[in-house]
Protein backbone atom coordinates (compact mmCIF):
# COMPACT_ATOMS: atom_id res chain seq x y z
CA UNK A 1 0.00 0.00 0.00
CA UNK A 2 1.30 3.42 -0.94
CA UNK A 3 2.31 5.92 1.75
CA UNK A 4 1.47 9.59 1.27
CA UNK A 5 3.13 12.14 3.53
CA UNK A 6 1.95 15.73 3.78
CA UNK A 7 4.60 17.89 5.43
CA UNK A 8 3.11 21.15 6.72
CA UNK A 9 4.39 24.21 8.53
CA UNK A 10 2.26 24.89 11.61
CA UNK A 11 -0.67 23.07 13.10
CA UNK A 12 -4.44 23.23 12.98
CA UNK A 13 -5.77 25.23 15.91
CA UNK A 14 -9.51 25.26 15.21
CA UNK A 15 -11.57 22.13 15.82
CA UNK A 16 -13.48 22.38 12.52
CA UNK A 17 -10.24 22.25 10.46
CA UNK A 18 -9.05 19.24 12.44
CA UNK A 19 -12.39 17.48 11.97
CA UNK A 20 -12.35 18.10 8.21
CA UNK A 21 -8.75 16.90 7.94
CA UNK A 22 -9.49 13.78 9.97
CA UNK A 23 -12.57 12.93 7.88
CA UNK A 24 -10.53 12.89 4.66
CA UNK A 25 -7.68 10.99 6.32
CA UNK A 26 -10.22 8.36 7.44
CA UNK A 27 -11.55 8.12 3.87
CA UNK A 28 -8.02 7.81 2.48
CA UNK A 29 -7.27 4.72 4.58
CA UNK A 30 -8.76 2.41 1.95
CA UNK A 31 -6.33 3.77 -0.65
CA UNK A 32 -3.08 4.54 1.17
CA UNK A 33 -1.32 5.11 4.43
CA UNK A 34 -1.63 8.87 4.94
CA UNK A 35 0.51 10.92 7.34
CA UNK A 36 0.40 14.59 8.23
CA UNK A 37 3.82 15.66 9.46
CA UNK A 38 3.86 19.09 11.08
CA UNK A 39 6.90 21.26 11.60
CA UNK A 40 6.80 24.17 13.99
CA UNK A 41 5.99 27.56 12.54
CA UNK A 42 8.81 29.98 13.28
CA UNK A 43 7.37 33.17 14.74
CA UNK A 44 9.28 36.11 16.12
CA UNK A 45 12.47 35.73 14.13
CA UNK A 46 14.25 38.89 13.04
CA UNK A 47 13.44 38.61 9.32
CA UNK A 48 11.30 36.81 6.79
CA UNK A 49 14.48 35.33 5.28
CA UNK A 50 15.49 33.91 8.66
CA UNK A 51 11.97 32.46 9.10
CA UNK A 52 12.09 30.81 5.67
CA UNK A 53 15.54 29.36 6.28
CA UNK A 54 14.59 27.90 9.67
CA UNK A 55 11.26 26.48 8.44
CA UNK A 56 12.99 25.16 5.32
CA UNK A 57 15.55 23.31 7.41
CA UNK A 58 12.77 21.76 9.51
CA UNK A 59 10.85 20.71 6.38
CA UNK A 60 13.88 19.10 4.75
CA UNK A 61 14.71 17.20 7.96
CA UNK A 62 11.30 15.49 7.76
CA UNK A 63 11.49 14.40 4.12
CA UNK A 64 12.89 11.08 3.02
CA UNK A 65 13.15 10.95 -0.76
CA UNK A 66 11.63 13.20 -3.38
CA UNK A 67 8.79 15.62 -2.80
CA UNK A 68 6.31 17.88 -4.54
CA UNK A 69 5.78 21.41 -3.30
CA UNK A 70 2.39 23.08 -3.29
CA UNK A 71 3.17 26.58 -4.52
CA UNK A 72 0.87 29.27 -5.94
CA UNK A 73 3.60 29.91 -8.55
CA UNK A 74 3.77 26.20 -9.42
CA UNK A 75 2.27 24.39 -12.39
CA UNK A 76 -1.53 24.53 -12.26
CA UNK A 77 -3.02 21.05 -12.23
CA UNK A 78 -6.58 19.86 -12.56
CA UNK A 79 -7.91 17.07 -10.36
CA UNK A 80 -7.44 14.64 -13.25
CA UNK A 81 -3.82 15.70 -13.87
CA UNK A 82 -3.11 15.50 -10.15
CA UNK A 83 -4.50 11.94 -10.15
CA UNK A 84 -2.24 11.06 -13.08
CA UNK A 85 0.76 12.47 -11.22
CA UNK A 86 -0.02 10.31 -8.16
CA UNK A 87 -0.62 7.25 -10.34
CA UNK A 88 2.68 7.80 -12.17
CA UNK A 89 4.57 8.26 -8.90
CA UNK A 90 3.08 5.04 -7.56
CA UNK A 91 4.82 3.23 -10.44
CA UNK A 92 8.21 4.51 -9.26
CA UNK A 93 7.93 4.67 -5.48
CA UNK A 94 5.85 3.38 -2.61
CA UNK A 95 5.96 6.81 -0.93
CA UNK A 96 4.97 10.23 -2.20
CA UNK A 97 5.69 13.41 -0.26
CA UNK A 98 3.90 16.74 -0.56
CA UNK A 99 4.96 19.98 1.17
CA UNK A 100 2.88 22.97 2.26
CA UNK A 101 5.04 25.88 3.38
CA UNK A 102 4.37 28.50 6.02
CA UNK A 103 2.66 31.86 5.76
CA UNK A 104 5.75 33.38 4.11
CA UNK A 105 6.19 30.50 1.68
CA UNK A 106 9.31 28.33 1.64
CA UNK A 107 13.03 28.85 1.29
CA UNK A 108 14.76 28.75 -2.08
CA UNK A 109 16.41 25.51 -0.95
CA UNK A 110 13.01 23.83 -0.50
CA UNK A 111 11.83 25.17 -3.88
CA UNK A 112 15.00 24.01 -5.63
CA UNK A 113 14.83 20.50 -4.16
CA UNK A 114 11.24 19.81 -5.20
CA UNK A 115 10.59 17.25 -7.91
CA UNK A 116 7.72 19.47 -8.97
CA UNK A 117 5.87 22.59 -7.87
CA UNK A 118 2.10 22.28 -8.05
CA UNK A 119 -0.74 24.76 -7.83
CA UNK A 120 -4.49 24.32 -7.57
CA UNK A 121 -4.93 27.85 -8.94
CA UNK A 122 -3.87 31.43 -8.42
CA UNK A 123 -6.09 32.19 -5.46
CA UNK A 124 -4.64 32.65 -1.99
CA UNK A 125 -6.08 30.46 0.76
CA UNK A 126 -5.39 30.42 4.49
CA UNK A 127 -2.95 27.60 5.28
CA UNK A 128 -5.51 25.71 7.36
CA UNK A 129 -8.01 25.72 4.50
CA UNK A 130 -5.38 24.85 1.90
CA UNK A 131 -4.30 21.85 3.97
CA UNK A 132 -7.87 20.54 3.97
CA UNK A 133 -8.22 21.27 0.23
CA UNK A 134 -4.93 19.46 -0.50
CA UNK A 135 -6.01 16.39 1.48
CA UNK A 136 -9.40 16.41 -0.26
CA UNK A 137 -7.66 16.60 -3.65
CA UNK A 138 -5.42 13.67 -2.71
CA UNK A 139 -8.56 11.73 -1.75
CA UNK A 140 -10.24 12.80 -5.01
CA UNK A 141 -7.16 11.69 -6.97
CA UNK A 142 -7.30 8.20 -5.50
CA UNK A 143 -11.00 8.03 -6.36
CA UNK A 144 -10.27 9.07 -9.95
CA UNK A 145 -7.57 6.41 -10.18
CA UNK A 146 -9.96 3.81 -8.74
CA UNK A 147 -12.84 4.86 -10.97
CA UNK A 148 -15.31 5.52 -8.15
CA UNK A 149 -18.25 7.90 -8.42
CA UNK A 150 -16.81 10.46 -5.95
CA UNK A 151 -15.36 12.47 -8.83
CA UNK A 152 -18.23 13.09 -11.21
Amino acid sequence: MMTVNLICVGNLKEKFWTEAQNEYIKRLQKFCKFNVIEVQEQNGLSSTKETLLKEGKLILEKIKGQYFLFDVAGKAVSSEKFATLIEDEAQCSSTINFVIGGSYGVSEEVKAGAKGRLSFGEITLPHNLFRVVAIEQIYRAFNIISGTQYHK
